[in-house]
C-alpha cells in the first residue's frame, strides 16, 4: 500500500506533545512535582509550612507544563525539516519505506520496538528516542487497520 504523507503544523505539535509526555523520565518528573505540590498544599492547609514552599511547587509545575507542552515541541518542530516535505509512505507485511525528493528511508517491521496512536498519527519507535510519526489523515480505514494489524503482530 502507498499513501501520500504531508504534515500540518498544529497536528505535528500535538503529536510531539504526546511523544514528550510519554517519555518515562518526563512522566516521573511530572509525578514527583505533582506529589510535591499536593504534599505542600496539604501542609500549608494544616499550617505546618510557609506559603513560599507551596508557591515553589506551583511555579515548578507551571514551568514544566510550559516546557513540555509548548517549548520542546516547538523547538523540535523548527529543527526538523522533514515536516515540511511531502512523503510517499509504502508498507507491506515485511517492511515499510518513506520516499520524497529529499531522500528516502526503509525499515523492516522487526526493527520497530513499539508504537502507539495519537488522534492524528501513528508513532512508530525504533528505540527509546528514535521514532517517526505517520499521519493517519490521508489513510482509509482499511489502510489504518492494515497498519495496526502489522504493528500489533510484528
Amino acid at each position: 500500500m502507498s499513501i501520500e504523507v504531508s504534515y500540518q503544523k498544529a497536528h505535528v505539535l500535538e503529536a510531539l506533545r504526546y511523544h514528550f509526555i510519554k517519555q518515562p523520565e518526563i512522566k516521573t518528573l511530572m509525578i514527583v512535582v505533582n506529589v510535591y505540590a499536593i504534599l505542600t498544599g496539604v501542609l500549608l492547609f494544616l499550617k505546618k509550612i510557609r506559603p513560599e514552599l507551596f508557591l515553589l511547587g506551583s511555579v515548578l509545575w507551571i514551568i514544566l507544563l510550559l516546557l513540555f507542552w509548548y517549548v520542546m515541541p516547538t523547538i523540535f518542530y523548527k529543527k526538523t525539516a522533514l515536516f515540511t516535505y511531502t512523503w510517499s509512505f509504502s508498507f507491506d507485511s515485511n517492511k515499510a519505506s518513506l520516499q520524497s525528493l529529499q531522500g528516502e528511508a526503509a525499515w523492516n517491521w522487526e526493527e520497530v520496538t513499539h508504537y502507539f496512536e495519537s488522534p492524528h498519527f501513528f508513532h512508530i519507535y525504533f528505540g527509546p528516542k528514535t521514532f517517526f510519526i505517520i499521519p493517519n489523515l490521508n489513510m482509509t480505514r482499511e489502510e489504518q487497520q492494515a497498519l495496526r494489524s502489522i504493528l500489533k503482530n510484528k
